[in-house]
């Protein structure tokens, strides 16, 4: 199958100890109107996905530690055959959650880091102490002998913390780094004056572009950000004739997607939200269906969302011309937030096609 399901992240619940300015559901303590859904529920549907294919599972919120079930669908899917993952903030994690961590099957934990001291990664998670959270829990990790990977999300109020985070997370010991350049979605609707400009993005690319040509300790990769497969093939084909240039060695996570193309949401990847609704992304709030209603493989081979998404010969603007578009795509929850129009151009890429440069023939 071209468009086979590989990975799942399920908010197991919405909320959270932590009240991030960029959350893509708004968590908090307390949600209101989307209560937790039964561990019986969340049993049926793990079997229901498992009916149909066997990809990575990420339990993940919201927090999901704040559920005391977590563990018992940690199991449940890996007795089922799914490779089950969890995303924590790392706050509540002590000697006995790492235990049960070990036990429940689940195969790697990841942690958000946005930031290289506790000024900045706390101002970006709105809670004192989240810092040393990660720190801690990192810690634990090794001393238990769990993988665990680190995610960051970057603006313009921490991207001058970029390269500083990347070191941080080598020193943490992470198995892998993933850049996010966030999406406006949810609370990050709120500081869309905050994303950062194109240009800046188009150099930050580039620099983990040879960052990562010469990392040999950690798997390091650019999450919500399409282009960088654009960019991969540019600066390759710049060095290729040249002697003393060093290849580009693509290495890939063995709990991910492969690695091998910017958008995936709704082809390769979904979310599973609190109230059953099946997104294309962690960033795209519009829903293919409902697992509640209908099986996840009729959502996933009949939703015309998705039919929509795996359709490149639809996409608009500079993106339908992009002689990219098979690697890169656009990222589509971008393009939905910025224009209300998930088709449309990628907002945050600098390229001009090839096509689009070409001046109209004269009449």
């Amino acid at each position: 199958m071209e468009f086979a399901p590989k990975w799942i992240a399920w908010e197991i619940t919405r909320r959270c100890n932590l009240k991030c300015v960029h959350c893509r559901s708004s968590s908090e303590a307390e949600v209101k109107g989307h209560p937790d859904f039964s561990t019986q529920e969340g049993f049926r549907m793990l079997e229901d996905i498992a009916s149909y294919a066997k990809p990575v599972v990420v339990l993940s919120g919201g927090e999901p530690l704040l559920r005391p079930d977590v563990f018992d669908f940690a199991r449940r899917g890996t007795e089922c055959g799914l490779r089950m993952c969890l995303a924590t903030n790392g706050l509540l994690v002590d000697d006995n959650i790492c235990g049960k961590i070990k036990d429940s099957g689940i195969r790697i934990v990841s942690l958000s880091l946005d930031g290289s001291n506790a000024g900045v990664h706390d101002d970006f998670r709105s809670v004192n102490g989240a810092f040393d959270g990660v720190v801690r829990a990192s810690g634990l990790f090794k001393k238990h002998g769990i993988e665990f990977i680190i995610n960051s999300s970057f603006t313009k109020r921490n991207q001058e913390e970029i390269p500083k985070v990347y070191k941080l997370a080598r020193e943490l010991g992470a198995t892998a780094w993933y850049m996010f350049m966030i999406v406006p979605t949810g609370r990050g609707e709120d500081i869309m004056n905050e994303l950062i400009s194109k240009e800046e993005y188009e150099e930050i690319l580039d620099w983990h572009y040879e960052m990562e040509k010469n990392e040999d300790l950690m798997l390091v990769r650019p999450t919500c950000a399409p282009h960088y497969y654009r960019v991969v093939l540019q600066m390759a084909r710049k060095e290729k004739d040249r002697p003393e240039g060093s290849k580009f060695k693509k290495r890939t996570l063995k709990f991910s997607t492969g690695g091998s193309k910017g958008c995936i949401a709704g082809q390769l990847i979904c979310l599973i939200d609190v109230d059953g609704n099946v997104l294309p992304c962690s960033y795209f709030p519009m829903a293919a269906g409902n697992v509640h209603k209908q099986s996840f493989k009729e959502i996933w081979e009949g939703s015309s969302l998705f039919a929509d998404l795996r359709d490149f010969k639809s996409y608009k603007g500079k993106c339908g011309s992009c002689e990219f578009i098979n690697v890169c795509g656009g990222c589509r929850a971008r393009a939905y937030a910025v224009s209300g129009d998930y088709l449309a151009e990628e907002p945050f890429c600098s390229y001009i096609p090839r096509k689009a440069a070409r001046p109209a023939p004269e009449k």
